[in-house]
């Protein structure tokens, strides 16, 4: 009897312990925090105004950090200095979720709230540029193929492009959209190449360095977590190209144009296709521990689930909404409070 009321004991003092760390002074902390993606940052932000409009409750505190950075922050620990969820422009990686776990942060929900395409753009005054993955690889790969990149135009890359200097405004490494930038265009091009595609099965190392190693200025160009600034520079520099999420392009045909890759333009249809090359989902996640104890938490999920959903008003914005089959998996997964696992992380 003793001995059960000993473990009776110690599981109490152990709940009450993780209730603990997600509050301040013995108090729950009452704004809802989140960092990340600054692709879903304007869906997030927007999704915060709805919450607090609906529940009564302050609205949520929401970081563009870039999906990267919000990582790094989110799986610092559990507490009332953490954040309690992440947005992400691309899912989670497998040594992202063995640093959570590392650090306490072992229950996580994974919520894929949609999709967004990494567009390229140019301004309204642009050349009408329409290029392939492999146009794109050659042009901003450090070393294409193997070889140093001497291309310094387009037409160098390709004789059928104008002869206007390669410039291409871009997230930085800390971004999830320059994370896509690198798998779905850089990589894919590279790809393209059959001897390159044989390498990534001989020598995997040797192949992410050929494949994936953008060069930099002026060629490339990092702009930081902003996609309104890249925007505005396309107008002072009309030859040039941005890349951002899909959503910062369809609310800004006033002042740029959107560039066909591998004869597909970026659309609401061919990004939720599938059709075109740059169409990738977006995510946010929770800390279950923090759910029950931060007020609101799972609200605001169930929000962010109701605005994405088909018809929802951040279509409005831009957000595809997920597939019939991936809604029911988020409403399960929103309903159960269900773990996510490292399986199928990369």
């Amino acid at each position: 009897m003793l001995k059960k009321i000993a473990l009776v004991a110690v599981s109490a003092l152990a709940l009450a312990a993780c209730q603990d760390q997600a509050s301040s002074g013995g108090e729950a902390r009452d704004t809802i925090r989140a960092v990340g993606s600054s692709t879903v940052y304007p869906f997030a932000t927007v999704v915060g105004e709805r919450f607090a409009e609906a529940t009564g409750m302050k609205k949520p505190q929401i970081e563009s950090t870039g999906t990267g950075g919000g990582f790094e922050r989110f799986c610092g620990g559990i507490g009332p200095d953490t954040p309690d969820v992440i947005n992400a422009s691309r899912r989670m990686k497998k040594s992202e979720f063995e640093k959570c776990s590392a650090a306490g942060v072992t229950d996580i929900i994974e919520i894929q709230i949609g999709y967004d395409g990494l567009a390229l753009g140019e301004a309204k005054a642009g050349p009408n540029m329409a290029l392939t993955l492999e146009d794109i690889y050659k042009a901003l790969a450090a070393e294409p193929y193997g070889k140093p990149n001497t291309a310094t135009t387009w037409k160098d890359v390709n004789p059928a492009l104008p002869a206007i200097a390669i410039s291409v405004f871009g997230p930085p490494s800390t971004s999830g959209t320059f994370d896509s930038f690198k798998e779905l265009f850089l990589m894919a091009g590279c790809d393209k190449n059959p001897e390159m595609k044989a390498l990534k099965d001989s020598d995997k190392d040797q192949h992410d360095k050929v494949c994936g190693t953008f060069r930099g200025a002026p060629y490339y160009v990092e702009q930081g977590e902003n996609d309104n600034l890249i925007i505005s520079k396309l107008d002072k520099n009309p030859t040039s190209l941005g890349a951002f999420g899909y959503s910062y392009l369809s609310t800004n045909l006033d002042k740029i144009k959107p560039v066909s890759i591998a004869g597909v333009a970026p659309s609401m249809a061919t990004i939720a296709d599938g059709s075109y090359p740059g169409s990738r989902a977006m995510y946010i996640y929770v800390k279950k521990a923090h759910v029950g104890v931060i007020p609101g938490l799972m609200d605001f999920v169930a929000e962010f689930a109701k605005g994405s959903a088909s018809g929802g008003y951040l279509g409005e914005r831009g957000l595809i909404p997920p597939t019939t089959e991936m809604a029911a998996t988020v409403a399960a997964a929103i309903k159960a409070q269900t773990a996510m696992t490292a399986d199928g992380l990369k």
